[in-house]
């Protein structure tokens, strides 16, 4: 099998699975238990968020909270963000942000609170003017993604965060879940107050994820109960998810193996473009402004999901990016926000690669690939 599928999940490593191991055996214990047993399986948690907060460049270890997943994370600091506020009724986010985000002010638009939606330029860049005009005393909160999941386009969050801070004192969330891990992170350096992350996108396990909650930031509890994560998430820690989201921040701290990962990403990327005349890049060419594995690529007048199930076929794993909707036939609302034209926009396919890849696996995709295009290709004419 080969796996470029990275942005929607990533394998979990074997020191990872050894790491977690015995919270699921012998190390059972409640962390929240006053008892020596329960005691060490709380100093595991605090000895993993310490190692989280080094990743992700906390000020200090406590500003990191555990959550089940990268979408409650997000939800938490969105709706915890309005009903800390309720004297405003104004959210700031962008046209091309994941569901997590998006279907949270969705909801909340025309309801309890005005949304202003930010747009984007065919590279897929984010009109900064657009959010110092939208910016007012009304404001509590502005939701920036990091890296798009789709076209792995990096927004300038550090700029965004002092235009917030200059023109309000919005609370400013940045849902970082396809960053970590392939991009350095410091927290204590930028104006970022909330920033979400998921273990399973940087080798780790599925169902553990964090917010960061910056110091000082009072953000209500999403679950109600016991007095966990300092009184700020009830819920008995997962200690075993929790020492295992450690171990996947230990394996990605290094970044250097992502110069390795960055040039599969364009061996492959260019060789796609220049082996298949009706491919397209969806977003900037400019790789610095893009997650060094993520590759979005449009073949016109062809389908993603019938490439995806060609691969699939030959032991080949991608993604259509959410790219084609077979219900309603619609591109998504990235790529229409980036006005990606629908007959290249529905034979949209996602390329992430991650550190475990080969070049020899980027030489197959291609080859495999250019036979499919050309197939399809054929048929639609």
């Amino acid at each position: 099998m080969i796996y470029f599928d990275n942005n929607a999940t990533t394998q979990v490593v074997p020191q990872v699975l050894d790491a977690m191991l015995p919270y699921l055996g012998s190390s059972y214990a409640n962390s929240s238990s006053g008892h020596s047993f329960g005691q060490k399986s709380l100093q595991a948690v605090k000895s993993a968020r310490q190692s989280i907060a080094d990743l992700l460049g906390a000020r200090i270890a406590d500003e990191i909270v555990f959550t089940s997943c990268g979408t409650e994370s997000d939800n938490w600091a969105i709706i915890g963000a309005v009903k800390a506020a309720p004297e405003k009724d104004h959210i700031i986010t962008t046209r091309v942000e994941h569901e997590a985000v998006r279907k949270v002010c969705q909801n909340l638009d025309g309801v309890s609170h005005r949304v202003t939606w930010l747009d984007v330029d065919e590279d897929g860049n984010l009109d900064l003017d657009a959010l110092r005009s939208a910016l007012n005393e009304k404001t509590a909160v502005v939701s920036v993604m990091l890296a798009n999941n789709e076209t792995g386009i990096l927004f300038p969050v550090k700029e965004i965060g002092e235009i917030i801070k200059e023109k309000s004192d919005a609370l400013f969330h940045v849902d970082g879940i396809n960053a970590v891990g392939k991009i350095s992170i410091d927290l204590k350096n930028t104006t970022i107050d909330l920033f979400s992350a998921a273990a399973h996108k940087f080798y780790g396990p599925k169902g553990i994820g964090t917010l960061y909650i910056r110091e000082g930031v009072e953000l209500p509890s999403f679950f109600i109960g016991g007095g966990q994560e300092g009184g700020r998430r009830a819920g008995t820690p997962a200690t075993h998810q929790i020492v295992g989201m450690a171990a996947a921040a230990e394996f990605v701290k290094d970044m250097s193996p992502m110069e390795k990962v960055r040039e599969l990403r364009d061996r492959l990327e260019n060789g796609i473009l220049k082996d298949i005349s009706n491919s397209r890049l969806n977003g900037t060419s400019d790789t610095s402004k893009r997650l060094p594995n993520t590759s979005c690529i449009s073949f016109e007048n062809t389908n993603g999901e019938m490439i995806m199930h060609k691969l699939d076929e030959l032991g080949i794993c991608i993604s259509t990016g959410s790219a084609c909707h077979s219900h309603d036939h619609t591109a998504s609302s990235v790529l229409q926000a980036m006005n990606v034209p629908y007959s290249y926009a529905m034979g949209s396919i996602r390329f992430s690669l991650g550190r475990l890849n080969t070049e020899d696996e980027v030489d197959i995709v291609v080859d495999a690939l250019t036979g499919i295009v050309k197939e399809l290709t054929a048929l639609a004419d």
